[in-house]
């Protein structure tokens, strides 16, 4: 096995001791991404300076230092800034932008030794569950080419599914670093909101839920990951506990497959002595996650309603659809949606104040085509666009942390994930919870 594939803690000790060099793994992950990423669209730009900054790593080293990343390769999503770098949040409108300084999780990344080699593909302005835009093309899943990654992460997770890399950086507003992990067989973390600082970066269609999100191969490197990114430091695993709902309260189909597997998740949970009890939510007046998209459009069709009326033909067709609808919103309709922000809030908290840690399906199906936007039917019905999102955008509004962990596969072989949610700023006891969990779901097939 190659340096490259092991847990990031013992790539960065044999840098660290001098039996491998920051320039070789960087030599190798190019290398990689040369050989690996035509099949799949994950990289839409590599950092001509990485072989620079791998021997600015290696000086570090020999000045004395001691970086928890030494030498790790890691791939940063197109809507984080990377000082010089050019980063279009997968527009056509930013093609020619080019980042004026990193981003705060950027800068902890280096800080710690971990060399930048490129920039992965995201869906337009990273507001569409598919990574699929008219700047970057089509992303494909590493697990099967002929479907998707997810999205709007899906080029940071088809790299690090891929091998490319051994972290990514994505982002998440509504499930978009836990979704793309459960479709590729990874770990996504969505932490608490602002533990990690967002910017500085673009602005956002709605401000107060997105994040920045480690995604790798494993809870080991996602904790490691957050101690650099957000100076948790390891607890002891809390009690092996967890409130499982299939349907997260809210109704959703889910395909049988899915519903098959967190039978099997349940079963070899309490059999290897997790207690899992049955959590209710109780959203009220039936709240549904796409009963908030009227922000989400009304923030893109403030931002970039003129530019759409003036040039339309530079959008994805799918996002000019929302800035479109945007334009069509009452005041009252946003408030309403803002309303409704504020009771899943209140909703999902109090809940997670009963069970402590409640687990869902990351998502109710598995990836589809990846030319596709959404899937077309889900659970033998006919999906709504953001059916495959019903059990993601929650957790958002309600600011509180979240991971994704793989959990076995569906039928023919196509990943799923288990999320599980934790009360606000109980990020490091979410990732003891899961690092305890992960060797039990390993073994569901």
């Amino acid at each position: 096995m190659s340096l490259l594939d092991a847990p990031l803690a013992a790539i960065a000790a044999a840098v660290q001791s001098g039996m491998a060099t920051p320039e070789d793994l960087t030599f190798e992950a190019l290398g990689r991404a040369e050989a690996r990423n035509s099949g799949i669209n994950a990289i839409c730009a590599l950092n001509a300076d990485a072989k620079q900054e791998a021997s600015g790593v290696a000086d570090r080293l020999r000045s004395g230092e001691t970086l928890p990343l030494a030498g790790v390769p890691v791939l940063i999503k197109d809507n984080i800034w990377v000082k010089g770098l050019r980063i279009a949040q997968g527009s056509r409108l930013y093609a020619d932008h080019f980042a004026p300084e990193d981003a705060v999780a950027v800068k902890r990344l280096r800080q710690a030794g971990a060399v930048v080699i490129g920039i992965t593909t995201c869906s337009e302005f990273g507001c569409k569950g598919a990574t699929v835009s008219p700047l970057h093309g089509v992303t494909r899943n590493p697990v099967n080419p002929d479907l998707t990654p997810g999205g709007s992460s899906g080029g940071s997770v088809a790299a690090v599914a891929a091998g490319i890399v051994p972290l990514a950086l994505g982002t998440d507003a509504g499930g978009s670093s836990r979704r793309p992990p459960a479709h590729t067989g990874l770990c996504g973390m969505k932490p608490t909101q602002d533990l990690i600082p967002y910017g500085p970066s673009f602005d956002e269609p709605v401000w107060g839920i997105s994040v920045i999100c480690p995604i790798t191969r494993s809870m080991e490197n996602i904790g490691l990951a957050m101690q650099v990114l957000a100076g948790l430091e390891p607890v002891v695993a809390p009690e092996l506990a967890i409130a499982f709902s299939k349907d997260f309260g809210t109704g959703q189909l889910r395909d049988p497959d899915v519903d098959a597997n967190c039978n099997k998740v349940i079963t070899a949970l309490k059999m290897a002595g997790v207690r899992v009890d049955n959590a209710y939510l109780d959203w009220p007046n039936n709240i549904k996650g796409h009963d908030i998209l009227p922000l989400q459009f009304a923030g893109l069709a403030q931002m970039y309603g003129d530019i759409w009326r003036k040039t339309p033909d530079l959008f994805d067709p799918a996002i000019a659809a929302q800035i479109e609808t945007g334009l069509s919103l009452r005041g009252t309709d946003v408030a309403a949606a803002h309303q409704v922000s504020n009771r899943m809030r209140d909703t999902l908290r109090a809940a997670l104040n009963r069970y402590g840690v409640i687990a869902t399906p990351t998502t109710p199906c598995a990836a589809w085509p990846a030319e596709l936007n959404a899937p077309t039917e889900i659970g033998g019905q006919p999906a709504a666009p953001r059916d495959h999102a019903a059990f993601t955008p929650q957790i958002n509004h309600a600011g509180v942390p979240a991971v994704s962990l793989p959990c076995g596969t569906d039928s023919i072989g196509r990943p799923l994930g288990l999320q599980l949610i934790a009360q606000a700023g109980q990020d490091a006891e979410l990732i003891a919870l899961a690092l305890q969990l992960e060797p039990i779901l390993k073994e569901i097939s």
